[in-house]
């Protein structure tokens, strides 16, 4: 191995249910605007053509129950609840088969966004890096294997805010489809394991304060949650 002139940090990892190993996580993709409801909520035509991109650093992953310091450069810190897949096996332009089989498995996740960040960059099209790629914003519960956790579509996506819920829709809500997302992604890139991909939050984001508590759910699988710091 060769010699650096500083220390790295390992890559994060995700227990997965009924594994002594864990999950690593190498690169984390995000589906833009993937409920249209939410595409309204944010002032956005709903875009049914394809799904579009953007990624999180994976050491900005964080467990499920952790404790987030309330970030720098924002006074609008927002939560958006998601479904996470993860990648099991390598593909590249995938048909619909090969995409299904290469989902692993799924998750709970939390993408936190610094919407004020965001909102001012799509003003100037810009690039959303500060607003999305922020440290501790990609949460992940435990995941549930595919074979286990079933077809993707009936299952409630929910989250709620110090016990009040803020967001209720299902799985069936979104407009590009986990198998869907991952064909297309894979034109791509060589999706391989270690790919974890976020597939877009429902309406009813908002913004949380230092000391608020998030829990979310998704029927079938570990629930999340995540408490909100005061700033550093």
């Amino acid at each position: 191995m060769t010699a650096t002139l500083f220390d790295t940090p390992d890559f994060p990892s995700i227990p997965v249910q009924g594994e002594a190993a864990e999950y690593p996580v190498v690169r984390i993709f995000c589906v833009g605007r993937n409920y249209a409801a939410h595409a309204i909520e944010m002032g956005m035509e709903v875009d049914r053509d394809a799904p579009f991109y953007f990624t999180k650093t994976p050491t900005h992953a964080l467990p499920s129950g952790a404790t987030l310091p309330y970030p720098p450069g924002t006074e609008s810190f927002h939560y958006e609840m998601e479904l996470a897949l993860v990648i099991g096996r390598e593909v590249f332009r995938a048909d619909r088969d090969a995409a299904a089989a290469a989902i692993y498995a799924y998750g709970c996740a939390l993408d936190m966004t610094r919407r004020d960040l965001q909102q001012a960059a799509r003003v100037k099209q810009r690039p959303w890096d500060t607003g999305k790629d922020v440290e501790g914003s990609a949460v992940f519960a435990p995941l549930t294997k595919a074979e286990t956790f079933g077809e993707v579509g009936p299952q409630a996506i929910t989250l709620a805010v110090n016990g009040k819920t803020k967001q209720n829709a299902t799985l069936a809500d979104m407009i590009h489809g986990c198998v869907e997302v991952v064909m297309d992604l894979s034109k791509y890139y060589h999706l391989r394991p270690g790919d974890v991909i976020m597939t877009g939050t429902p309406e009813g984001v908002g913004a949380v304060v230092a000391g608020d508590a998030i829990t979310g759910a998704i029927d079938g699988l570990a629930p999340i949650s995540l408490n909100i710091g005061e700033a550093e």
